[in-house]
């Protein structure tokens, strides 16, 4: 019977959304261990994003509202956070393996000498037991974990659990104290430099267009791939190549030392499908490939592959969208 706690992750006093997928891990764990799973959220200004999950099935929702949670700071949040899990018993502490999440669990699970599993792709329950399955090696080696401590500490991948949704009833509310230790005032918030775009957050989007470096520059980009990105309402990534050659900024990199995706619809673009590019999106729903190399690895994980030359198939594409949307 396990106690979960799920830690949400906030910004701007607003939910993100890689929370749902903490959520959709901690409900799956508590039905096959007859347990119960809450959440804690920290920040600042959370009066809407308590009442958006007190209808997610949670026993209780902790809040821990004041303004020493502005800003994520790692030294800030993980004493409080392992204040709550002792004070309450949790067995599982459970984050997104978002940039928050991955900074925070190592945290907590060291306050608490717990053992901590990253980057979760899959649980399973085995005799009452948690069992966790991890990529490897860029996603060529799946790790079976088994975390013998009391508390465990866990990240699930955000794009290996579907999202949760409400289940109805309304929570508990349970405010929370601030636990400040010494180390945080070693630590100040200077500033947080966000890249701001209309399009879809890249690991959010039902739709992402990424580029590699076959489109050949940042000019590239502009005139041949993001006329399909804005005609598909996607968002835009790119190969770790085209970032490197400075094409497009590094926060749109797609791949292992990237960002991981699994969109309904992944359109690589000029990217050959080098492993550490697979990692990050190979569990796409769909994946389209358009590349002039009919031996490039990508088409091996494709479900539609077009082998031409894509400065001519791209806009190409980009007007038979627009034409289709026109008709709707």
């Amino acid at each position: 019977m396990a106690k979960i706690l799920v830690v949400a992750e906030t910004a701007g006093g607003s939910l993100k959304k890689t929370t749902h997928s903490a959520l959709s891990f901690a409900r799956t764990a508590a039905s096959g261990t007859s347990g119960s799973f809450d959440i804690l959220v920290l920040g600042q200004g959370l009066d809407g994003v308590v009442q958006s999950l007190r209808g997610f099935g949670a026993g209780t929702v902790h809040v821990a509202d004041d303004a020493y949670f502005a800003n994520y700071v790692g030294e800030r949040f993980s004493p409080t956070v392992a204040a709550v899990v002792r004070a309450g018993n949790y067995d599982v502490v459970v984050v997104t393996a978002s940039v928050f999440g991955k900074d925070l669990a190592p945290r907590v699970g060291g306050r608490l000498e717990a053992g901590v599993a990253s980057d979760i792709s899959r649980l399973e329950i085995v005799a009452g037991k948690l069992q966790y399955k991890r990529p490897m090696y860029a996603g060529n080696a799946v790790g079976t974990v088994q975390i013998t401590t009391p508390i465990q500490v866990v990240s699930v991948r955000q794009a290996e659990f579907e999202a949760a949704t409400p289940s109805g009833g309304e929570s508990a509310v349970a405010k929370v104290s601030v636990e400040k230790q010494p180390s945080a005032d070693r630590v100040e918030f200077l500033s947080l430099t966000e890249v701001k775009s209309s399009r879809p957050d890249l690991t959010e989007a039902k739709i992402v267009v990424s580029g590699g470096r076959a489109l050949k520059s940042s000019e590239g980009f502009k005139t041949v791939l993001e006329p399909l990105v804005d005609a598909l309402g996607a968002a835009m990534g790119a190969s770790r190549a085209a970032c490197d050659a400075g094409y497009v900024s590094n926060d749109l990199q797609v791949g292992q030392t990237g960002k991981v995706v699994a969109p309904q619809l992944y359109v690589a673009v000029g990217i050959s499908g080098a492993i550490q590019h697979l990692a990050g999106m190979k569990n796409s729903k769909t994946i389209v490939a358009i590349n002039k190399d009919p031996e490039a690895p990508i088409f091996q994980v494709a479900d539609y592959g077009l082998v031409a030359d894509l400065f001519k198939a791209v806009p190409e594409m980009t007007e038979k969208v627009k034409h289709l949307r026109a008709d709707r």
